[in-house]
């Protein structure tokens, strides 16, 4: 780790990070995170550099982290709404994305409904060597590498607050509970918790978690990985486990009816405080947000305190988001 050095100019995808890249966004975010508990919460180490977001599908964590994340290091914000664009007009989204390398934009924050979005414009950066970065805040059922890595930063400032790193995880049980097939959360995660050694347990209705699910998310030349196991019940998932996951419904996603009721789903797969009791007895609990109470999570358990990371998760999103735009734009 002493010895890594950050090189990418794009953060599109976990599936090739490797656990010194993810060091390297731990202990730099670690830093952010002093600078957020100061009096004077800004640094200039951004100051001068345009930062884009152009979210083309309603955002409210994720896009005013990254807001706030820029405007913490100095940068100068452009933010992009769909509706009172010229998309409206006709222009492609390709169009959007030069006018704003135009108009001087550093690094563009792209948010889209369908997968493959980010990639094509940051093709399309690269192509024109225009020098802009790019950062994937969610494209379709693919894939939302920051909230995985502010994920990651919240489990391991919980093992070690003064020395995140990714070997801390080594060996833990980690379920991944509710909407597997839709949810690009629990695909960026399956990434960076099996890269850090983690065993990693996804449970849902079979609806819901397709057989063949995990398969492509453990490549055969990376044995040092962590594992996957799927369970269509909750409780094998939940046994001994050190930290629980739980995924809203996507229901905007679902083209079809997966489940019989809300009801029903709660009742198999919604978290409570009797239910996580066969966890390890300091488990913790956390969901990416927006939560649906009464259905993936119930609100007693969302609400305490002594199981609950969900604040702790929007808290660190800042800093770990703070740490990519920074890296991201040659930061050391």
């Amino acid at each position: 780790m002493a010895n890594a050095t950050w090189t990418r100019h794009h953060v599109l995808s976990l599936a090739d990070f490797t656990p010194a890249e993810y060091d390297i966004v731990l202990q730099t975010a670690a830093s952010f995170r002093q600078v957020l508990s100061r009096r004077t919460r800004k640094v200039p180490a951004l100051q001068g550099q345009l930062v884009t977001n152009l979210f083309f599908e309603p955002s409210t964590r994720t896009r005013s982290s990254f807001e706030l994340a820029a405007k913490r290091l100095s940068a100068d914000i452009l933010n992009f709404s769909p509706g009172s664009s010229s998309l409206t007009k006709g222009e492609t989204i390709l169009d959007t994305a030069k006018t704003y390398l135009a108009m001087g934009t550093n690094l563009m924050v792209i948010r889209h409904a369908q997968a493959g979005v980010p990639q094509a414009i940051a093709a399309e950066m690269d192509r024109m060597q225009s020098g802009v970065g790019v950062l994937n805040a969610g494209d379709g059922q693919h894939e939302h590498p920051s909230q995985a890595l502010l994920d990651l930063f919240t489990l391991c400032t919980l093992l070690d607050h003064d020395n995140p790193r990714a070997d801390l995880l080594q060996g833990k049980k980690i379920a991944i509970v509710g909407d597997i097939l839709h949810s690009r959360v629990a695909r960026s995660n399956l990434w960076s918790l099996t890269a850090c050694g983690a065993e990693v347990h996804l449970a849902a209705p079979p609806t819901l978690l397709p057989p063949g699910f995990a398969q492509g998310f453990q490549p055969t030349d990376q044995p040092s990985r962590g594992s996957i196991h799927c369970h269509w019940q909750l409780d094998p998932a939940l046994e001994n486990a050190d930290f629980v996951m739980t995924l809203r419904l996507q229901r905007e996603r679902m083209g079809q009816h997966l489940l019989p009721s809300l009801r029903e789903y709660h009742q198999q797969f919604g978290l409570t405080c009797d239910r996580i009791s066969s966890c390890n007895p300091n488990v913790k609990v956390l969901h990416p947000g927006p939560v649906n109470r009464g259905v993936e999570i119930s609100s007693a358990l969302m609400d305490d305190p002594s199981f609950s990371l969900i604040a702790d998760q929007v808290t660190s999103g800042v800093a770990v988001r703070m740490a990519l735009l920074y890296l991201m734009t040659g930061g050391d």
